[in-house]
């Protein structure tokens, strides 16, 4: 039986599917430490593959999943994505040790990285083309939605077992899944005939591997080894990119990344997101292993910095219309690294969130609503209609990217402290980093400015449908911000 779906019904669907992966970020990394108690013995090296693991495999497989999509069918994508990730997440819940649990989360990355962009996908064509900006703003505010409930969600679940972290995917997966199949009409785009560098994705995700392992064991690894182990990545990095130059339809298009403007937001949000996931895990650490507060208070002293985005994210869209997206961006990473500064001067042995931790915390939220978006939308705002969704891909593959480097760098700078001494000292130090960072990100965040001309005037919009600080991951069609059919698309 066939059944004929309103718009709506549509995007409640596929926003219900991308809000599962969404949460997904925040609620794991607030049960991190609980994981930790209960696989003994396991150090923080160790420990942040559960986390790095999942972004190196979801960023090399996003814009190649998404184009096999594209190819022969969305549906068929999204319901494979969706079938991947919930019965991940079930094994995930199961595992009886670390390396298992590592292991079930790679799988689980590759279903997010299948159904996000086939979510998107689906959406577009049910809804006329004046419509689809709202309806991408509605889909990317789901991701808002899931960032400021998951730190709380994931305290609450971590309550019981931080196995229920990974067992509450399953009912959303599961009503997911049915309503997907029933309601959600397919789509594809005969366009897309060449198949995807599925090689060249692989290598991608070896070498990101080795440059986060050879990162995190950087003072328990002798230094032979860890020098050979970032050589072999630096070397799968050169072979990955003189592979796309050969290639007809590569992970990452290397000329995008020749265009002043392309370029350097791409590096200012890897830059930018090496400080954000740095701080995020930071301050959940700080607070569960120094404070000693539960996982439900520390989701709770969490979720007022996601709050902050969008609301912020909607006032740099209208800055953009007067002021150059460079210097917004700029101060957005600077307001977030002065958050982050905040937070180092004020905090101490005795736990004080309002007055030590909330301040620096809700600043680094705005900075965060004001650098992000902008970013990203800077990332894709001179490109052409035919190359909008390859360029969303890549400039969220930096962001991965970045959070892959971010826990790397945290885990080098706090080592296993053993005293209250040993683990201020380590992160201060971590938070001096992250400042650093964000400050390097504020100057590449002014060099990518587009001259001043119609592009700038561009961005005012496209900012206000990445409100969540996500940009629409390649495999889509092109219309996400403008409206405008690329054309070609079959909608069955």
């Amino acid at each position: 039986m066939k059944y004929r779906s309103q718009p709506r019904v549509v995007l409640a669907v596929c926003s219900l599917a991308t809000f599962m992966a969404s949460l997904d970020l925040f609620i794991v990394n607030v049960a991190l430490p609980a994981i930790g108690r209960s696989f003994a013995g396991s150090p923080l090296p160790d420990l942040s593959w559960v986390l790095n693991g999942y972004a190196i495999v979801y960023a090399a497989l996003l814009v190649p999943l998404g184009r096999l999509a594209d190819r022969f069918g969305r549906k068929g994508g999204l319901l494979i994505g969706i079938a991947l990730f919930t019965m991940a997440s079930a094994a995930c819940a199961l595992s009886t040790s670390l390396w298992m649990l590592v292991s079930f989360r790679l799988l689980q990355a590759i279903g997010a990285a299948a159904l996000t962009p086939t979510s998107l996908g689906l959406i577009l064509p049910v809804f006329a083309p004046e419509r689809r900006a709202g309806a991408v703003r509605i889909w990317m505010a789901i991701g808002a939605l899931a960032a400021a409930v998951g730190p709380v969600a994931g305290g609450l679940l971590v309550g019981a077992s931080w196995r229920w972290v990974f067992l509450v995917n399953l009912p959303i997966g599961v009503i997911a899944l049915v309503a997907a199949a029933r309601l959600v009409p397919d789509s594809s785009d005969p366009a897309v005939a060449d198949m995807p560098d599925l090689v060249g994705a692989g290598i991608l995700t070896g070498s990101l591997g080795l440059l986060a392992l050879g990162l995190v064991e950087l003072d328990t690894w002798p230094a032979l080894r860890v020098a050979l182990v970032l050589a072999a990545a630096i070397a799968g990095v050169g072979a990955f990119w003189a592979r796309s130059s050969r290639q007809r339809s590569p992970v990452v298009e290397p000329a995008l990344l020749k265009v002043r403007v392309i370029a350097w937001s791409n590096l200012a949000c890897l830059l930018f997101s090496v400080a954000f996931a740095a701080n995020l895990l930071a301050a959940i650490l700080w607070m569960q292993q120094v404070w000693h507060y539960s996982a439900l208070r520390t989701g709770l002293g969490i979720a007022p910095g996601p709050l902050m985005v969008p609301l912020f994210a909607l006032v740099s869209g209208r800055l953009a219309r007067h002021v150059p997206v460079g210097f917004i961006a700029a101060a957005g990473c600077l307001l977030f690294g002065t958050g982050t500064l905040l937070v180092s001067l004020g905090v101490g042995p005795a736990p004080d969130y309002a007055g030590a931790l909330l301040p620096g915390w809700i600043v680094g939220g705005i900075g965060v609503g004001l650098a992000l978006p902008t970013i990203q939308a800077a990332a894709t705002a001179s490109l052409p209609r035919e190359r909008f969704a390859t360029g969303a891909g890549i400039v969220n593959m930096s962001r991965q990217i970045g959070y892959v480097l971010g826990i790397s760098v945290l885990v080098v700078a706090l080592g296993a402290p053993h005293t209250y001494q040993a683990a201020h000292g380590g992160f201060v130090h971590a938070w001096g980093l992250i400042g650093i960072f964000a400050v390097i990100a504020a100057l590449a965040a002014i060099a990518m400015a587009p001259r001043r001309n119609a592009s700038d005037r561009r961005l005012a919009p496209e900012m206000a449908t990445v409100a969540t600080g996500t940009a629409p991951p390649a495999g889509v069609l092109a219309t996400e911000i403008t409206g405008s059919p690329r054309g070609g698309g079959d909608q069955r």
